[in-house]
């Protein structure tokens, strides 16, 4: 099992709220949300963001409707840490 750190995503649309994450990154590769959200329910590997020395371990969110989606978890509370993060080359 690795633990990534995730250091960029992708979006169709950057400034959109309404859009899913495509993509996320960091500088040694860049995965689709579904494969990151694969491995993190099979649990083959742990993903996290370090922001301002502020690590947050990324999960998985199911919603009652809709495609799952990924955000990130600190202090026992769910945030957009995610949305954050520069943008993947």
């Amino acid at each position: 099992m690795a633990n990534i750190e995730i250091t960029c995503i992708n979006k169709p649309d950057r400034n959109s709220r309404h859009e899913h994450i495509t993509h996320l990154g960091n500088s040694t590769g860049k995965w689709t949300r579904e494969a990151v959200i694969g491995w993190i329910e099979s649990k083959e590997h742990t993903f996290y963001t370090n922001v301002k020395g502020e690590t947050a371990y990324i999960g998985v969110v199911t919603p009652a409707q809709g495609s799952k989606y990924l955000r990130t978890y600190a202090d026992k509370e769910w945030n957009d840490n995610l949305l954050a993060l520069s943008e993947c080359r």
